[in-house]
């Protein structure tokens, strides 16, 4: 979606999925050619790899977009980094299920804020960490 249609905290979370993804764009053609990778480039294929994974939706079932932000501030804070690509899904499932029912109010936040204020940044890095301490 275009940026001029999307919300404060949509673009706060965004611009780094953008980057993100222009990035992996650019040097998954490159590795092709590539015999030895080196380590950034190794992170940046693989972050590239989560992002896309997280972005792709189950067909009739749209996220709603406080869902979305907390989703993409996961992945673009690094907390997918050490998930396995195959895995993914399940823990974006599981993570915002966790949101739901521990931290109800972030999502109520995002809402009615429409953007991610320094404080409920804090919030959700704690909230995403103290998920990721039980996450198997």
């Amino acid at each position: 979606m275009g940026s001029a249609a999307q919300t404060k905290a949509m673009k706060q979370v965004a611009g780094q999925l953008k980057l993100d993804l222009a990035q992996y764009g650019e040097l998954k053609a490159f590795s092709q050619f590539a015999a030895d990778l080196d380590k950034r480039t190794k992170a940046t294929l693989e972050r590239g790899q989560r992002m896309t994974e997280l972005l792709n939706q189950p067909q009739y079932e749209p996220v709603p977009f406080a869902r979305q932000v907390m989703a993409i501030f996961a992945g673009t804070r690094g907390y997918l980094d050490d998930v396995p690509v195959n895995r993914i899904s399940d823990f974006e499932r599981s993570l915002l299920r966790f949101l739901e029912q521990n931290h109800p109010d972030l999502e109520k936040t995002i809402v009615k804020e429409g953007a991610v204020s320094a404080q409920l940044e804090a919030e959700l890095r704690a909230a995403i960490e103290d998920f990721k301490k039980d996450y198997a």
